[in-house]
């Protein structure tokens, strides 16, 4: 088995110590397979003044050109010929969409995956669940990445029901919030555990429109509440998280510990879930640089550009991505939880004008895997 499957199939998924030597041999690997396959990212890495040998330890993953997500927003890179088994995009919150394939190996890879972080987050049970999905029914014609990771999830736990946010006519979707308050009465009858899912603004939308309906429920006690995704476009109505976990408990009976958040992207497919104190902590599939403007790499507790770094893409040269969310890395003490593993808060997502000269700074690299094309990661 090679140091890639190994990795993603091993039983601790909080072991950086352990698993530290066969993450760098599979980040090498990875690299490798991408700059024989991908020859615009070897043009990349190239451009950089990259070279493999320099990867000798752990530290020096750092080395390895982050592509910026804004570049793969207008760009899709291929290590791979054949026609992918799993195909999703972004959002497009951003007005451009991030594309993503997953070949054989990648899905291997991220099968095992799944199945450590859902077990070991212990949400996967045998009890029959409905669940309110806070976000599109799944359609042929959605390719949205959250509307299939969503429609998956509900997998955990065998579902009983699923009413959507948004629900498909066929020609469009329609707003059903009428449709998921009488479900939600019919579900607090039923004697059976209720899973929420969607983003943090839709739910904390949802439990306020409850409420000025004169709604309050006592869900069953095994029921739970999965957000992700962010407030995006809705940062000017965020809340913090002890006000939205107080809502949900004083509407639904949720308690915080009920109440789990997942952090991903289409560009980087690994889920990172909450410990019991709601940090995100890395796990060994991937590792985590907080850079600044010069793609430096910034020490514990300095915010900076999140930088995501996994070895589970052999479709797509996704080894080192570069998002625009601002975050800060802490080490694994700094939370109490006992996860041995650092964990980092994502402290919003950052303007292009915030990170100008960042984007400015990989822009020449960027240009490069173009040729002809003129790209201006501004604009």
């Amino acid at each position: 088995m090679n140091p890639g499957m190994k990795l993603f199939y091993h039983r601790n998924i909080y072991d950086p110590e352990k698993t530290g030597p066969l993450f760098l041999d599979a980040m090498r690997d990875n690299v490798r397979h991408h700059m024989e396959h991908c020859p615009e990212y070897k043009q990349i890495l190239d451009r950089a003044g990259f070279y493999l040998e320099s990867i000798q330890t752990i530290d020096d993953l750092y080395k390895i050109p982050p592509i910026p997500t804004l570049f793969l927003k207008r760009h899709t890179l291929l290590s791979t010929d054949k026609r992918p088994m799993f195909k999703s995009t972004t959002s497009g919150t951003s007005g451009r969409v991030s594309e993503m394939g997953l070949d054989w190996p990648s899905a291997r890879r991220g099968l095992g995956m799944v199945l450590g972080t859902f077990f070991t987050h212990k949400l996967v049970s045998p009890r029959p669940t409905n669940y309110v999905v806070l976000g599109y029914e799944p359609a042929k014609r959605n390719k949205i990445g959250a509307v299939k990771t969503a429609y998956a999830t509900t997998y955990a736990a065998p579902a009983l029901h699923r009413e959507y946010a948004l629900k498909d006519t066929g020609e469009e979707y329609v707003l059903n919030l009428d449709g998921i308050k009488d479900r939600l009465l019919r579900y607090e009858k039923s004697g059976h555990p209720v899973r929420f899912m969607g983003f943090p603004a839709y739910f904390m939308f949802l439990l306020r429109e409850l409420r000025e309906a004169g709604i309050t429920l006592k869900l069953h006690p095994k029921s739970m509440a999965l957000l992700a995704g962010g407030w995006k476009q809705f940062l000017s109505e965020q809340v913090d998280k002890p006000t939205l976990y107080r809502t949900a408990e004083e509407t639904l009976d949720i308690p915080d510990s009920r109440i789990r958040e997942f952090f991903g992207a289409v560009e980087h497919p690994i889920a990172y879930f909450d410990c019991p104190n709601h940090h995100f902590h890395v796990p060994v599939y991937s590792r985590v640089i907080i850079r600044d403007e010069k793609l430096n790499p910034l020490p514990y507790g300095t915010p900076g550009i999140l930088n995501l770094m996994t070895p589970m893409m052999t479709s797509m040269p996704f080894t080192s991505v570069m998002t625009d969310d601002l975050a800060v890395l802490r080490p694994a003490e700094a939370c109490g939880c006992g996860i041995p593993s650092p964990w980092f808060e994502v402290l919003g997502r950052v303007g292009l004008a915030d990170i100008k000269t960042c984007a400015a700074g990989a822009s020449e690299i960027m240009q490069a895997a173009a040729g002809s094309i003129k790209i201006n990661l501004l604009k």
